[in-house]
């Protein structure tokens, strides 16, 4: 087998027994790109020569007795919002093509400081905004399980990079289920932790109340890995949280006896797909099994999700985007004075989505209109975390599918934004809340992957982590997707 196949514990085995090197984990992570990127297009960035020196001196540093750190070795892909100090950074937006940041995001020092060997960045939709990565600014990327399909988004790129075996895991963001709907798409586990939990200082913001950086990897403990490297009070980001960090791999016990599970009925009617609603139901049938309790519960207000979301993230990235001017980083397009400077590189700059969502934001705050849209908006965000708060004070998580349906057929949806955005409809109460949620493969319906969402109480990933894992452990893997099925 492929040590592109193995787990994060495995490769410390393999490390630790001098059975492999950084040097040779490194070369086969950057061979796989070579072989699969002109199908998939998982990456905007590749940066080999980067790699490889990286993973020559952490060779050199561990054959001198160095300390391995958590994940020493380890290739991954870093989503293209994620800033990475002389290496380009453009969020998948013309308007950033030649943007390299002078800095590292507090995660990237985190996954250097655990040896961690980034080999690119991924791609996505552009700043992030959308649920298909058809929208980024520079190509598509495509699900390795059908090709003709989309990988999710907006870190689909990351998403497609796991699931098509170029690397071991990926880091993205999560505005209102970027990581966990792509998860879903393509067969992986996509964790969204807790708002705060991880630092968002280099992250480009989108909707700053919302967006929260996590991993997508091959296995729930690969994600717990991942997340015990990147979680962490970072006194450079103000919305960090100053919690301590528990131990997420013990907390993999294979154990649910006695756990209490939530299952919301808005969550399993009209809309999910029948194929989707059955891969869900088996999976509650297996924790049953394992001695869970699993009750039909109600929250109301989720129906009112995707509004709320659609008023308050475009509210905020109009704020956050008005930055992009032309005149302090950033392509700037010619003009004959300041006002056409503006236009002239917004215009050209962002695309389509980005563009839509700036005018609904603008919309929603300006004079005579910021009560009656953006201020009620914000007011039932509190009613669904109240919700989410009455359900958590007899329950221990919340159980539903990650998506409605399985992942579509690229185009399908690029030019009806309005059920674009209902693809996200079980994923975005979780941000409006602030809580922690993974994506679990459970299945496949029409020989697509299906995610199982499982949600926890703020700072709770401990307990998220161990159900998922638990369900993961009796279910078994997939099968490989036809891309991953031609590995070495």
């Amino acid at each position: 087998m492929s040590l592109l196949k193995k787990s994060l514990k495995e490769i410390h085995k393999r490390l630790a027994e001098g059975d492999c090197s950084a040097r040779e984990l490194v070369d086969l992570s950057l061979r796989r790109i070579d072989e699969v990127e002109d199908r998939v297009g998982a990456f905007i960035t590749v940066d080999r020569e980067g790699a490889r020196a990286r993973a020559e001196e952490l060779d050199k540093q561990l054959a001198e007795g160095g300390e391995r750190g958590l994940l020493a070795a380890i290739p991954a892909g870093i989503k293209d919002n994620i800033c990475t100090e002389g290496l380009l950074t453009t969020c998948a937006s013309k308007i950033l093509a030649n943007y390299i940041p002078i800095y590292d995001a507090t995660v990237m020092k985190k996954l250097r400081a655990a040896q961690a060997i980034p080999v690119g960045k991924t791609n996505m939709d552009e700043f992030a905004m959308g649920s298909s990565t058809e929208n980024s600014g520079f190509h598509l990327t495509r699900n390795p399980w059908d090709l003709e399909r989309v990988p999710g988004g907006s870190s689909g790129g990351s998403a497609a990079a796991v699931a098509a075996g170029e690397v071991f895991f990926a880091l993205g963001s999560d505005t209102g289920g970027s990581i966990r709907q792509p998860a879903a798409f393509c067969g992986v586990v996509g964790l969204k932790p807790t708002y705060g939990r991880v630092s968002r200082f280099g992250l480009v913001a989108f909707a700053s109340s919302l967006d929260q950086i996590g991993p997508l990897t091959k296995s729930v403990e690969d994600a717990a890995y991942v997340l015990q490297v990147i979680s962490g009070h970072d006194p450079m980001d103000s919305t960090s949280a100053d919690v301590e960090v528990p131990d997420y791999l013990s907390a993999l016990t294979g154990e649910v006896k006695g756990l209490k599970v939530a299952v919301p009925r808005e969550l399993m009617g009209d809309g999910i797909e029948p194929g989707v609603r059955e891969r869900v139901l088996e999976a509650l049938r297996v924790l049953e099994g394992m001695g869970a309790v699993c009750e039909e519960v109600s929250l109301p207000h989720i129906r009112y999700a995707v509004e709320t979301y659609y008023l308050l993230a475009p509210a905020e990235a109009s704020s956050n985007l008005a930055r992009y001017d032309g005149i302090r980083y950033g392509v700037r397009a010619p003009a004959d004075n300041l006002t056409e400077l503006y236009y002239n590189t917004r215009s050209v700059g962002f695309g389509p989505e980005v563009k839509r969502r700036i005018m609904l934001g603008t919309y929603a705050l300006s004079s005579g209109y910021y009560d009656a849209y953006y201020l009620k908006a914000q007011k039932v965000r509190t009613l669904i975390k109240r919700d989410f708060d009455q359900i958590f004070e007899k329950y221990d998580v919340v159980i539903g599918p990650t998506t409605p349906t399985t992942a579509f057929r690229i185009g399908e949806k690029v030019d009806d934004p309005l059920t674009m955005y209902l693809n996200d409809i079980c994923t975005i109460p979780v941000n409006l809340a602030g809580l922690p949620a993974i994506s679990v493969p459970c299945g496949l319906s029409g020989g697509l992957p299906v995610g199982l969402q499982v949600i926890g109480r703020p700072f709770d990933e401990e307990t998220v982590l161990r159900v998922a894992h638990a369900y993961e452990q009796q279910a078994g893997p997939l099968p490989e997707p036809p891309l991953g099925g031609e590995r070495s």
